[in-house]
């Protein structure tokens, strides 16, 4: 895959900033993998790693850089973003083919930029040969280039914008250290907290083992559980989701706390259990591997699949028990490991 890498020349700290910002935020937007600044700036190194926690993706950014040896060692195609270059409906298709197997590189001036760059570069190439905002011509190269794709790509932080016909709805991805603070703050106990801990520390080793989302699993099944601060019977699923949608969580850890109880619920068992008759069902494979790791918790004690089953057994609950070791089946399968021995 091409990593494209974005080199602002000439930025002014005192006087760039703003505009160099937007620079680099609409490469990490448009699909560029970093962006090399000139001048040393540490208040924008500041912001853009922010931005990058918040809502997501891997993009970095470094400043201080030398950029004539950046532009030299680069190995690569390298486009010099300039209105006096030629026009980039004629060139995009030939850039784009020469970078199907390797990296290209971005040249973005934040003033006149010395002949060097037009002479380094492997095209010099404009938008429009009329004054542009450098921030406008670099969205829009970027956009000719993926053709359109690059906006369909899914940033995954700790913010997450879903936009709405009206406004738009933000949901929470918490850190580990907010998850924990969530669950203090609705009351739980430190009882709740050890096995809350103990789920994730073994639904993480099963998460890694089938390249299931490690992030994902981690936050729910951190929170699997919030419920109990509010009711300890069957519904405590249900409720927690409750508490998680009151707090604008993300709807993929609301599911995963919604779909943990044993190995699912029917919306018929639902029904006869005096549940909303909605789908309890694990469906994800992150919502199934935590619920399957806290039938593998008791308190913060890890048990045998074995030991979950006979007790279920001593109840009566067959069809429950046999649905659990059908889960564990599957993701021993997925594991390419019996999880008895993870």
């Amino acid at each position: 895959m091409t990593r494209i890498t974005i080199l602002r020349i000439n930025h002014r700290p005192f006087r760039d900033k703003r505009i160099t910002t937007h620079v680099a935020l609409t490469a990490r937007a448009f699909g560029a993998s970093k962006i090399l600044i000139d001048s040393e700036d540490s208040e924008l190194e500041a912001t853009l790693n922010k931005v990058s926690e918040n809502f997501g993706g891997d993009f970095n950014i470094k400043s201080g850089v030398k950029w004539k040896s950046e532009l030299t060692k680069f190995d690569g195609v390298k486009v010099h973003l300039t209105m006096y270059g030629l026009p980039v409906a004629k060139v995009i298709d030939e850039i784009r083919k020469e970078t199907e197997n390797r990296d290209l590189m971005i040249i973005v001036g934040a003033s006149k930029v010395p002949p060097e760059v037009y002479d380094g570069s492997s095209y010099n190439v404009s938008i429009t040969n009329q004054p542009i905002s450098e921030v406008s011509a670099l969205a829009i190269l970027l956009d000719r280039y993926f053709g359109g794709s690059e906006l369909e790509t899914a940033f995954q932080g700790r913010l997450n914008i879903h936009p709405t016909a009206k406004g738009k709805e933000v949901r929470i991805l918490p850190k580990e250290d907010e998850c924990i603070r969530i669950l203090k703050k609705q009351g739980a106990d430190e009882k709740l907290l050890k096995h809350s801990k103990a789920v994730r520390d073994l639904a993480v080793k099963m998460a890694s083992l089938i390249g299931a989302d490690q992030k994902i699993v981690s936050i729910g099944a951190l929170l699997h559980d919030i419920g109990k601060t509010r009711t300890d019977g069957i519904d405590h699923a249900f409720a927690g989701s409750q508490i998680l949608e009151d707090n604008n969580i993300d709807e993929r850890i609301v599911k995963l706390v919604q779909r943990h109880t044993g190995a699912g619920i029917s919306m018929g068992e639902a029904k006869s259990l005096g549940l909303p008759e909605i789908n309890f069902m694990p469906e994800s494979v992150e919502e199934k591997i935590v619920a399957l790791a806290n039938n593998l918790i008791s308190g913060d004690t890890r048990i045998t699949i074995e030991q979950l089953l006979d007790g279920y057994r001593k109840k009566g609950l067959n069809d429950q028990a046999e649905r659990i070791l059908q889960l564990h089946r599957y993701l021993s399968e997925l594991c390419n490991k019996d999880i008895d021995k993870i």
